[in-house]
C-alpha cells in the first residue's frame, strides 16, 4: 500500500490550490480517504475523509472551503481548497482508512500507510 501527496506550494490568502493524493497496492473503492494536516509546533489534526460509499466529513474550521473527492478509476483522491487563510499553512498527508466500513470514524487512529506530505503555505 503506497500513498503519495502532491500538489502544495504557496499561494497568497484567498487563493486556490488542488492536492492529489496518487494511490496503489489496494482497491480505492474499498477504503476510506483522509486528509489530514500538521504545522510547525503544532500536533496533527484531520481535515477532512471521505468514506467508503462516498460520504464525506470535513473539519469545522475548513467547512464551505475545502472539497474532498475521488476517482476510483484513476486511484486518486483530491482535496480542492479554496479562500486559503494564513492558517491552514502546514504539511499535508493523506492516508488510507485501517477498515473497510462505510460508517468509517475518520480519527486519525483509524487511518494508516501515511504518505509523503505535501507542504500548503499560505501567505498573508
Amino acid at each position: 500500500v503506497q500513498l503519495q501527496a502532491s500538489g502544495g506550494g504557496l499561494v497568497q490568502a484567498g487563493g486556490s490550490l488542488r492536492l492529489s493524493c496518487a494511490t496503489s497496492g489496494f482497491t480505492l473503492d474499498n477504503y476510506g480517504i483522509g486528509w489530514f494536516r500538521q504545522a510547525p509546533r503544532k500536533e496533527r489534526e484531520g481535515v477532512s475523509c471521505i468514506r467508503r460509499g462516498g460520504s464525506t466529513v470535513y473539519a469545522d474550521s475548513v467547512k464551505g472551503r475545502f472539497t474532498i473527492s475521488k476517482d476510483g478509476a484513476k486511484k486518486m483522491v483530491y482535496l480542492q481548497m479554496s479562500s486559503l487563510k494564513p492558517e491552514d499553512t502546514a504539511v499535508y498527508y493523506c492516508a488510507q482508512s485501517r477498515w473497510t466500513s462505510y460508517l468509517l470514524s475518520c480519527s486519525a487512529s483509524n487511518f494508516h500507510s501515511w504518505g509523503q506530505g505535501t507542504q500548503v503555505t499560505v501567505s498573508s
